[in-house]
């Protein structure tokens, strides 16, 4: 096992040690004070120990709202910047979007100039009501807690997405409507057209949704509710936006009462806590990830029910990605990120309780909080943000080795590797708990 370690040049290098025990304190200011203070074409880079292909990760730009004084080329200000939530790039590389979830706006920058291009608010009111379907205002058998005039006047928080008929449209989630604060209520996932950067259109979805996912062969959305434990399925096959429909409603385990939810701690009660989201490549069935519950709960497609749940990995599963025939997954609470062939995970039966058991997981720790995964293309390695311990590390996925970690903005959450793999981009969406953390995008080169 290879130990490689990696600081930050110049102004950097003296805080690489107490960096750790900032952000475990919920301090989080030393990364982002440095950054403010580097001086001009002085980008901070690692050190490497090259393995013979990998050999880098160095720090381009950091986009921020935290101090609008900032004056050097590596960091610029940016307003539209607020809790960002995740990120993804389009299908041909040339953009990414961040999610500002507290801001309810989609921020579009350029991949190559990295400077932004549009910002997308998700503000609804009768001025953009065309962008709702006739009649459509909930979904199964869902009905509003809140006596409102207008329910399709909302903001939306938007938190995570993913692309359509070959990058053509963006699917944006929202976290709830900005009037909804215990999120019981249907909430909505937007649709974007990418070429214009325009919302085509705004579908109600069930309360509280996160991870959204699209199959391969462009025949279907799943939207994965966190708030009751369920998942939607619509049928996609048509090239009209307006033509999208719900097919199917599944539900996981068991479905939670929003008449009762009295908490506003959305985050804590959520049941299974439904999170990692993906379609296996035969797009017959789709793995789920239970955050709060033990295992991958599977979904059948063509049937639209959940089957049963794969136990015997970590638990506290927050993220899935399939790559080359392999399962990659992260645990939060345990700090591990594992993998495992698809076919051999998929093979075993369900009992009675439907639930079925596979061990032989690959595993590696990451340290604690890993947060959102992302695998190259051709399965070589595996990025992960490890958000308590405000760092980003590198997994060689052959030997389940950390081979690279750097440090990050407090906190990071969500990340993106760009189309070609020379690009990364990360959120630190900060914490509460730790008042002027987080509002920061990294953006690094690959090497």
């Amino acid at each position: 096992m290879f130990k490689k370690y990696f600081y930050f040049s110049f102004v950097f290098s003296f805080f690489h040690a107490s960096l750790f025990s900032a952000c475990s304190e919920g301090n989080g200011s030393q990364f982002q004070k440095q950054v403010e203070l580097a001086p001009k074409d002085s980008a901070p880079a690692v050190v490497p120990v090259s393995n013979g292909v990998f050999k880098e990760l160095k720090l381009v730009k950091v986009i921020q709202s935290k101090n609008s004084a900032v004056s050097n080329e590596l960091t610029v200000y940016e307003r539209a910047i607020n809790s960002p939530k995740s990120v993804i790039y389009s299908k041909d590389g040339s953009k990414f979007y961040i999610h500002s979830l507290e801001g309810h706006t989609t921020v579009v920058f350029d991949s190559k100039t990295l400077t932004k291009r549009k910002e997308i608010h998700h503000d609804f009111n009768e001025s953009n009501g065309h962008l709702f379907k006739n009649g459509e205002s909930t979904v199964f058998d869902y009905t509003y807690r809140q006596d409102r005039e207008h329910y399709n006047h909302f903001k939306g928080k938007p938190v995570e997405s993913c692309l359509s008929h070959g990058g053509k449209y963006l699917w944006v989630t929202y976290y709830r409507r900005d009037w909804d604060p215990k999120a019981v209520s249907p909430s909505a996932v937007a649709i974007i057209d990418t070429q214009t950067d325009e919302i085509v259109r705004v579908m109600p979805s069930g309360p509280l949704p996160k991870m959204i996912a699209c199959s391969g062969d462009n025949k279907y959305i799943a939207i994965t509710h966190w708030g009751d434990n369920t998942v939607g399925l619509i049928d996609i096959s048509s090239d009209n936006p307006m033509d999208f429909k719900y097919t199917s409603h599944v539900v996981v385990d068991y479905r939670l009462n929003m008449s009762s939810m009295q908490s506003e701690d959305r985050d804590a009660a959520c049941g299974n806590c439904l999170r990692g989201t993906v379609f296996t490549p035969d797009n017959k069935k789709i793995l789920i990830a239970k955050m709060g519950g033990n295992g991958i709960a599977v979904i059948d497609v063509e049937k639209g029910e959940h089957v049963g749940t794969i136990t015997g990995s970590y638990t506290n599963l927050r993220h899935l990605v399939i790559n080359n025939g392999d399962v990659f997954l992260s645990s939060n609470k345990f700090g591990m990120v594992q993998r495992a062939n698809l076919d051999s995970i998929l093979i075993g039966q369900f009992n009675d309780s439907k639930l079925s058991v596979f061990k032989n997981w690959k595993s590696v720790s990451v340290g604690p909080g890993a947060r959102t995964i992302d695998v190259t293309d051709d399965g070589k390695y595996i990025f992960a943000c490890i958000n308590n311990a405000c760092k980003v590390a590198v997994v060689d996925a052959a030997s389940m080795k950390k081979i690279f970690e750097i440090d990050a903005a407090p906190f990071p959450v969500g990340m993106s590797l760009s189309p070609d793999g020379k690009q990364l981009v990360i959120t630190s969406q900060g914490k509460t708990s730790s008042p002027g953390t987080g509002n920061t995008v990294m953006v690094f080169e690959v090497i």
